[in-house]
């Protein structure tokens, strides 16, 4: 089909007529799009089914994470990336009069994740095809995924996000592979021959069908799968009798009720009902994901004897941890295994990341809450519970503590991580200062109880992704200067390092940032009607909105920046672009008046005159992968300022990294690693670290208001937020104002002198371009480490004890 350009040619003429009936000439972009995903899908459906007979027939062991999201962003340019076709296929769309660009522009990013979990996900499944592992992904194929944003004067505004409204061409539905899941009910319990039997009745059942999506390695033959489910009624639970009877409501009200499991991503949980629809997801997505699994894998070997070496179930966070009970439910109540057979299976069998060390992250869920919905799964992790704590007080007769801190059961609440530790055999951290603290503080009483388990595996990103596509210049560039073993070993772009202070080097390094930065201010004068200035320090903060990401001291900081410019208008800094992109929780009100705040400083700055232009404020609506992949290759600040201690790991450090950015941050998460790279001329830290965070906590000592009474500069910006500096009524910020002197538990203002000291350094550095550009290229040099193949492989070796497959 793609053997050469007129085959192509010649198949996409063919498949637009089969598809559409219509000549080339009366099709739109949006049917062009199509087309050539549906030829790419076919090309793809060969290895496809090949890779997945070969798994079968082989019985080689697979993996499977599990995650609530995967935010893969756009994928049809990355296919034909990693099938080597990208440049045949553009110059036969060129001869065909076909504008490329605009094709790959109307793929919709998939509505299937929110901030780095989603995307590390994504990353996880590139690599595990490219290296030729067996492992895929199961997740939740949602309707309408997180939330558009709109930004509405200054406010974030949340509509649905329709990234369906077309269909989507890379999936493929399954649907006589569709399971059932229960809810609710009653569980009778019974004896068979001697043996404890457990039947499920009066419950309200949901078809979970799955969606498969190819995951294509790079340049082999492998073709992973990644399973969504979607949530839908069986037409026999359709009510006809009140359907006939006029009561429509009521005829679609259960219909309605159930596919709601797979409508949105993370439904409103500040009330009872959202929080219900969370739990039924979690349990939703498992147990189909592990009834397919255990269905597949009977199918090969006819019992579950060796599971345990043939399957490995990683849990990405704690959203999946329900995945222990239900296969201990599946091993019981349906393969007839003993408690002891059945537990032995699932803690072998299940491996779990841990990805935060704030409390509010670590899921709980009241037991009426859980018992109601899930009368059986409650049994089990009842049962796991009362042995555990059994065989601590065995271990601690002396002592409750112990008992207390590790239940899993526990003042009316089920405690998510603690079910996940007692029932996986490995947890891991995602950066070596987050594993440290897992062990020390956050997970310390588990660490001496099960030393063994724990082990670090620090995140990295798919440069597949976020270089050789996001910034094919540079990467062209690389290939050029070192040749391409990076491409296949990223480690080997440690040889940048001897270009470093290469002359002619920097010119093209320099010459290609510029080119982004153009790109970039041309996006965001379409978008935000905003001229920015492409010689400005161009300087980044896009992730999710959270107060321990610190947006509001980046803000804070750009304040005082126009404060001391408009009390010296001479005053001689580098013009700078501050950019910014987050989505905020739609309840998290905290966050969402910082969006409201960015904007609100953005409109005073922008509309100054007399500062020449010098600050210029933007914030980029409705932060995405495919924005993602704009910004990042323009980006010459990274900002990576989360408190220290809070953020597990950070992958957009890394992403900016790669594309040549200076990282400024604390050191939190991947931050220290990195420092370690590249060394500490070449990155710009400040702030506590995360022993200094801890003592605070711990110790006490800090008041924010201390800072606020004696920095000039601290007490001004404050003020600034509620005097009507803002042109908004002096109510507006009053929460976010008095949140930050009363309760300033991420250390905003402790922090603020020495994050405005290295916003110095940050500016003469720039200054000084032979200095930035070695810079930028010993940053891009020692990304290598930071790739997502590095992290799989340790993985692989590590966790799951599984070896490349390779498929001929």
């Amino acid at each position: 089909m793609f053997s050469n350009k007129e085959n192509f040619k010649r198949s996409f003429l063919e498949k637009l007529q089969t598809m559409y009936a219509i000549s080339l000439e009366e099709s739109s972009d949006s049917e062009r799009y199509m087309v050539l995903g549906s030829l790419v899908r076919d090309y793809v459906s060969k290895n496809w089914v090949k890779t997945n007979k070969h798994y079968l027939q082989d019985g080689v062991k697979q993996v499977y994470y599990f995650s609530l999201e995967f935010l893969l962003g756009r994928m049809l340019e990355s296919y034909l990336i990693n099938l080597d076709i990208k440049d045949m296929c553009k110059e036969a769309l060129d001869e065909l009069g076909i504008d490329y660009n605009n094709i790959i522009g109307q793929e919709p990013d998939p509505g299937l994740g929110n901030g780095g979990l989603g995307r590390l996900g994504a990353c996880f499944l590139d690599s595990l095809a490219s290296l030729n592992l067996p492992g895929h992904g199961c997740g939740i194929r949602y309707r309408y995924g997180l939330f558009e944003q709109k930004i509405v004067n200054g406010y974030q505004v949340e509509l649905p996000d329709n990234w369906l409204k077309k269909g989507n061409v890379w999936e493929v539905k399954k649907a006589e592979k569709a399971v059932e899941v229960r809810f609710g009910g009653d569980v009778k319990i019974g004896t068979v021959n001697g043996k404890m039997t457990f039947i499920h009745e009066n419950y309200h059942s949901v078809m979970a069908v799955p969606y498969d999506t190819p995951i294509v390695g790079y340049k082999n033959n492998t073709v992973n799968t990644l399973r969504l489910w979607s949530a839908e009624v069986a037409q026999k639970d359709f009510d006809f009798q009140a359907f006939s009877k006029g009561d429509y409501l009521k005829a679609v009200e259960y219909k309605y009720s159930m596919e709601a499991i797979s409508q949105v991503l993370y439904p409103d949980d500040s009330y009872v009902q959202g929080r219900l629809l969370r739990l039924k997801q979690q349990y939703f997505f498992v147990s189909a994901g592990i009834q397919s699994i255990v269905r597949r894998y009977k199918k090969k070997h006819g019992s579950l004897e060796n599971f345990a070496d043939n399957i490995s179930i990683h849990i990405n966070d704690t959203h999946p941890v329900l995945a222990i009970p239900e296969l201990m439910r599946i091993l019981m109540d349906e393969e007839g295994l003993g408690w002891d057979d059945a537990w032995q299976v699932t803690t072998n069998t299940v491996s779990y990341t841990n990805h935060t060390t704030l409390s509010e992250a670590l899921e709980k869920w009241p037991v009426d809450m859980f018992k109601g919905l899930l009368p059986r799964i409650y049994m089990i992790v009842e049962e796991i519970n009362k042995r555990f704590c059994q065989e601590m007080i065995n271990k601690y007769p002396k002592h409750s503590q112990p008992i207390d801190k590790v239940a899993i059961i526990h003042d009316g609440h089920i405690r998510m991580a603690n079910l996940a530790l007692v029932g996986s055999y490995s947890v891991n951290g995602v950066s070596r200062i987050h594993t440290e603290l897992l062990k020390k503080h956050v997970l310390g009483v588990f660490y001496s109880i099960y030393p063994y388990k724990f082990n670090n595996k620090t995140n990295g990103v798919t440069h597949r992704r976020f270089l050789i596509k996001a910034n094919p210049k540079l990467a062209e560039l690389i290939s050029d200067t070192i040749g391409s073993s990076w491409i296949y070993h990223p480690s080997d772009l440690i040889v940048l390092r001897n270009y470093a202070n290469d002359k002619s080097f920097q010119e093209e390094i320099l010459k290609i940032k510029q080119d982004n930065k153009k790109k970039l201010a041309m996006l965001i004068r379409r978008q935000n009607g905003i001229d920015v200035d492409i010689s400005s320090i161009f300087d980044v903060h896009v992730k999710r909105l959270h107060a321990y990401k610190r947006q509001v001291l980046n803000v804070m900081h750009i304040m005082d920046l126009y404060n001391r410019l408009k009390d010296n208008p001479n005053w001689d800094i580098t013009p700078r672009t501050f950019i910014f992109g987050a989505k905020a929780a739609p309840a998290y009100h905290l966050a969402k008046e910082t969006i409201k705040l960015i904007n609100s400083v953005a409109d005073v700055i922008n509309n100054d005159k007399t500062i020449n232009d010098k600050i210029k404020v933007v914030f980029i609506e409705n932060y995405n992968v495919s924005l993602a992949e704009s910004i990042i290759p323009a980006a010459d600040v990274s900002e990576q300022i989360s408190t220290a201690s809070k953020e597990a790991s950070g992958t957009g450090n890394m992403k900016f990294m790669m594309n040549g950015a200076l990282t400024i941050g604390t050191l939190d998460g991947a931050n220290v690693e990195i420092k370690e790279e590249v060394g500490e001329n070449n990155i710009v830290i400040f702030g506590l670290n995360a022993l200094e965070v801890q003592n605070y906590y711990y110790h006490g000592g800090y008041k924010a208001m201390d800072i606020y009474n004696s920095d000039e500069r601290v007490k001004r910006v404050i003020d600034q937020m509620v005097n009507g500096f803002l042109l908004t009524p002096q109510e507006e910020f009053k929460a976010l104002h008095n949140h930050l002197l009363y309760h300033d538990e991420y250390f905003v203002l402790k922090d603020f002198s020495s994050y405005v000291e290295a916003q110095c350094k940050v500016d003469n550095t720039y200054k000084q371009r032979e200095k930035w550009l070695e810079t930028s290229i010993i940053n891009i040099a020692h990304s290598g480490k930071f790739s997502s193949d590095r992290t799989i492989g340790e993985y692989a070796t590590g966790i799951w004890k599984v070896s490349p497959v390779v498929i001929d």
